[in-house]
């Protein structure tokens, strides 16, 4: 597996998004192990998560917990794995979601992901989303003392914009290690942030990378230049789509949601697969 660099750690070039293992329509715990360990054995070392990845009010931190057990029974190194989760976004268990980026919240809400996870640092913590009703450099600022007090390894943040990116940057002190914005063929106007993480050398991590969970079978009859792409190479539209996101940039990390070993394997083929210019600049002009 091709490897990337993610602040001061080095992970594999594609991740696997947790998330469609633990919302609606996830699959059976059984299934979703086979999934995660079938993503562990192919080279995946870095996995994302959320203590909002779970359907019911009573089982905050559902996708934290099934991930922490897959990777404790997993037969590799525990150590090679860098597990991010979030904070700040909140599910309340009637299928909505709300926010909540006070500092008090995220800080409680790192204890409950590091019982969860079953360790006693973070690897990777990012604040969720921005909070309204609260100002951007106190969330922030709330993740910075976390990352200061050593309960989380390294910082960052999701949802963001420009603006937010250079701020968060400047509060955490230049340890801005990533960015999470929704990035794929069906949204692209998370352009400027990824431009913007390529230049200052931060992860850019773009989630729902084959456009969305009920999107992403569909890619290939949604625009049909990847499926031709595809096609010609004798692989799938959403090892396309990952091919095409990797070639933007150095700093670019899909992390592609599977629920099933056979999807996680695909999507991380994707990572040998070299597009020509004229294949990208294809692409670029569809994915609009």
């Amino acid at each position: 597996m091709k490897t990337r660099t993610l602040g001061t750690a080095t992970v594999s070039a594609i991740g696997l998004g947790g998330m469609p293992l633990s919302i609606e329509g996830r699959p059976d715990r059984e299934r979703a192990l086979r999934t995660i360990h079938a993503a562990l054995d192919a080279g995946v070392t870095f996995i994302d998560t959320a203590d909002a990845y779970h359907l019911h009010a009573d089982e905050v931190g559902h996708n934290e917990e099934l991930i922490a057990e897959a990777v404790r029974t997993w037969s590799g190194d525990r150590d090679t794995i860098l597990i991010a989760t979030k904070g700040g976004h909140l599910r309340p268990g009637d299928g909505s979601w709300t926010l909540d980026g006070s500092p008090e919240h995220l800080r409680s809400a790192v204890q409950g992901s590091l019982k969860r996870l079953g360790v006693e640092q973070i690897d990777l913590y990012q604040f969720h989303r921005p909070d309204p009703g609260v100002p951007y450099e106190e969330s922030v600022g709330a993740v910075r003392d976390l990352l200061d007090e050593g309960l989380i390894v390294q910082a960052g943040i999701s949802n963001a914009n420009p603006d937010q990116i250079v701020q968060a940057r400047t509060i955490l002190g230049g340890r801005l290690a990533s960015v999470q914005n929704q990035f794929s063929p069906r949204f692209r106007f998370s352009e400027p942030e990824l431009r913007l993480c390529d230049e200052l050398g931060i992860a850019f991590l773009p989630w729902s990378p084959l456009g969305g969970i009920a999107r992403a079978a569909g890619l290939g009859s949604s625009y049909a230049p990847f499926a031709e792409v595809g096609y010609s190479h004798g692989v799938s539209p959403q090892q396309v789509a990952l091919a095409w996101e990797l070639a933007k940039s150095p700093w670019v990390i899909p992390i592609p949601g599977s629920s099933r070993p056979e999807t996680i394997l695909d999507s991380v083929r994707a990572v040998e697969l070299v597009l020509t210019v004229d294949e990208l600049a294809a692409l670029d002009a569809t994915a609009i």
